[in-house]
């Protein structure tokens, strides 16, 4: 089987680093496993890297979709395997990155998607996202447990699917993926809670200061509407409540900092429940010692 390394774990917990380190000592080439950055303008509050942070290493999977553009992990697999097959090809090591759990397990694993669309419209069309995040709470409390409220393209799915099936998505997904379809070294991130939350609330406000409100903006002055599937983002469905008027910045911020924070819980819970993880204590103030022990894992 090819070889490949993912490296898995909540934001702002260090893995863009970590994965600069790894490929430049291994002749590696990264793939990105967030969700979000793959689309296009959608840089700050992704944390996207930025070119001249590459360190000449070649990154694939991000600015692929324009921000208006619908992304599955169906095709997220399929793009992925692809492009681990084409960087073997030229004698280089796949490096797998990001937090999108789902999609990162996707690829490693042996998943079978259906090839049936949900229909754009269906008996949900009319739910509200509380009613439809409500009942698929009923049907499906693993699913619904994964799923933010908001991500109503994916809770419809997973409706349809019950529907369709008489079977939850989460058992589907149980039944599968018992089989991991590459040679893979799972290298996870971790740190204190209290540390992590307050490099999550520091990020944020750099984000801010960078200009995170100014890249929404352009999104919503460019035609993007906020049910598109990319202003789902935390970051990005905050500060377009701000511009609508809904609420003010200093809460859109806030809002952000939370948000990011109960994400990387979630993270931290999916990665040890669903993957084979080798974790690493991460310090931000001697991570050289961090490198230096998984350059040490993946040499035993």
């Amino acid at each position: 089987m090819k070889k490949v390394i993912a490296i898995v774990g909540p934001t702002a917990v260090g893995k863009t680093k970590l994965s600069i380190e790894l490929a430049t000592r291994l002749n590696g080439e990264i793939i990105s496993g967030d969700a979000m950055q793959i689309y296009l303008g959608l840089d700050i509050g992704t944390a996207k890297i930025k070119p001249e942070e590459m360190a000449g290493i070649p990154h694939h999977l991000l600015n692929e979709k324009k921000p208006d553009e619908q992304y599955s992990v169906a095709e997220f697999q399929k793009t992925v395997r692809a492009k681990i097959d084409e960087i073997h090809t030229r004698g280089k090591l796949p490096i797998i990155v990001g937090g999108t759990g789902l999609y990162v397990k996707a690829v490693l694993y042996d998943y079978a998607f259906s090839n049936k669309k949900t229909p754009h419209l269906s008996q949900y069309e009319a739910w509200t996202n509380e009613a439809l995040h409500a009942k698929l709470t009923t049907i499906d409390p693993r699913s619904a447990k994964e799923l933010h409220p908001n991500n109503r393209r994916r809770i419809i799915r997973a409706l349809t699917i019950y529907d369709e099936t008489k079977q939850t998505k989460s058992d589907m997904i149980q039944k599968q993926a018992k089989k991991c379809v590459y040679d893979v070294t799972l290298i996870g991130l971790t740190d204190e809670r209290a540390k992590l939350y307050q490099r999550i609330n520091e990020r944020v406000d750099q984000m801010v200061a960078h200009g995170l409100v100014e890249e929404v903006q352009k999104l919503h002055e460019s035609g993007i509407k906020k049910d598109a599937q990319a202003i789902q983002a935390i970051g990005y469905k905050e500060i377009y409540a701000y511009l609508a008027g809904e609420i003010e910045l200093p809460t859109a911020i806030e809002l952000v900092k939370r948000n990011s924070r109960r994400l990387a819980k979630r993270q931290y819970t999916w990665f040890k429940n669903q993957l084979d993880v080798t974790w690493f204590h991460v310090d931000v103030n001697q991570f050289d010692q961090t490198i230096a022990a998984v350059v040490q894992h993946l040499n035993d």
